[in-house]
């Protein structure tokens, strides 16, 4: 009876260990599918929303919820991959760091990234530089109600989820997988300005140049919180002002 008995204990071992070998497999497999979702999907989505002309005439609210949605949605996944078998949530950034190292890298971060785009900007409208798409003009505020849901709904979540999705989580997978910071700090930031080809060339260019900024933080301090908050005063200072003060005036939808 004992031997029959540490028999069966073997079996429900091997059944439990066979359990976990294809549980990790199957947990390496999502998260390999979902930074192939990150490299191409998005992009892909990107450019195929550009293409669309009956968003031209959608209102402006509701670009904004649909924006918002599907990145919380897509950050969702994004979560629920990295805990089941991911890198987890700290090695991805989630730490926290000294107050005057965030201070310092937020305001570095916000400075250069607002002067380079006010310089774009102003170079557009002399004609010295190539204008911005219909897609970007049509998602500039026209009211302050539009305003107060840029700031408020739009900036913070284009923050906290494009950070942990492009800074954190695909700069820690590839990094994992070609062996070094500076793979996962280019191929994120190129992933990052595809993710933006509703925008055009001239937004896919600024958009890769955004994240390879607010990529060095992470990579210095392990941290995703200065490129967060840094990430967020851009936008939010970009729809509520530098867009409306320099771009074409976009219509009320």
């Amino acid at each position: 009876m004992q031997g029959r008995g540490e028999l069966s204990r073997e079996r429900s071992n091997l059944r439990v260990g066979d359990s976990m070998v294809f549980l990790n497999w199957l947990t390496k497999i999502a998260g390999a599918l979902f930074v192939l979702l990150l490299l191409a999907g998005v992009p892909a989505l990107s450019y195929a929303t550009a293409r669309r002309p009956e968003l031209r005439t959608v209102p402006r609210r509701d670009l904004y919820f649909s924006a918002v949605i599907s990145q919380w949605l897509l950050t969702a996944v994004g979560v629920v991959v990295a805990l089941a078998g991911g890198p987890g949530l700290q090695a991805t950034g989630f730490r926290a760091v000294p107050l005057r190292d965030f201070y310092f890298w937020v305001a570095l971060l916000a400075a250069v990234s607002l002067a380079g785009l006010g310089l774009v900007l102003v170079l557009e409208r002399r004609n010295w530089w190539p204008p911005e798409s219909d897609l970007v003009l049509l998602l500039i505020p026209a009211s302050r109600r539009e305003q107060f849901l840029a700031v408020l709904m739009v900036a913070p979540t284009a923050a906290l989820c494009e950070e942990f999705l492009y800074r954190g989580y695909l700069l820690t997978q590839i990094s994992a997988w070609l062996g070094g910071h500076v793979w996962g700090w280019a191929v994120s930031s190129i992933a990052f300005g595809l993710a933006h080809a509703y925008q055009g060339l001239n937004g896919m260019a600024r958009a890769a140049i955004l994240g390879a900024l607010l990529a060095y933080p992470v990579v210095h301090l392990g941290s995703l919180y200065p490129s967060m908050a840094a990430h967020f005063l851009i936008d939010a200072i970009a729809l509520a002002w530098l867009g409306p003060r320099f771009l074409p005036r976009p219509s009320a939808l």
